[in-house]
């Protein structure tokens, strides 16, 4: 962690291409997660309502309680750990405090209104189907803004003052 801190990885190499290979995990888990989304759900709001509610159409079934509460129960500690270890990321990443502060909350807030829209569209009202998809859509351009920032930090080179110190 003191390499995070005092901005060594940057003359590290090694360091550098560690962090850059686990971002490009993070950029397939970003790209599969659009295309599940797309896929099984869709960017719409009869595609959103008929996959939580069910469809004549498609002859498929509401989601069942039990279904949801699994995917919730995975989703939640995944999808907080993942967007804990990108945000806490960025706290190293040469930005001024309000971008990476608005960027941390927004990147949270959509991932938890993803997650809560879902339930809300099934239970409460299929008007919540504009919530999911604008908090996906949220999210996914929160955590490409995210990478996109780590990549940018981690690939800079470290800037050298007087005597070719790392500033």
């Amino acid at each position: 962690m003191k390499y995070m801190v005092n901005g060594g990885f940057k003359m590290s190499p090694f360091m550098r291409l560690t962090l850059s290979l686990a971002l490009v995990f993070f950029v397939v888990f970003w790209i599969t997660n659009f295309l599940l989304f797309f896929h099984k759900t869709g960017f719409s709001y009869k595609a959103v309502t008929g996959y939580y509610l069910g469809s004549d159409a498609e002859f498929s079934a509401p989601r069942s309680y039990q279904g949801m509460l699994e995917v919730t129960h995975f989703h939640m500690p995944m999808m907080g750990l993942v967007v804990l270890l990108l945000t806490h990321l960025l706290i190293f990443v040469p930005l001024r405090n309000r971008w990476r502060t608005f960027w941390v909350l927004l990147t949270f807030f959509s991932a938890l209104a993803g997650e809560a829209s879902g339930w809300l569209v099934r239970f409460v009202h299929p008007g919540f189907a504009y919530l999911k998809i604008l908090a996906f859509c949220t999210l996914q351009v929160s955590l490409g803004v995210v990478l996109g920032l780590l990549f940018r930090g981690i690939l800079q080179k470290a800037e050298t003052g007087p005597a070719g110190r790392a500033l």
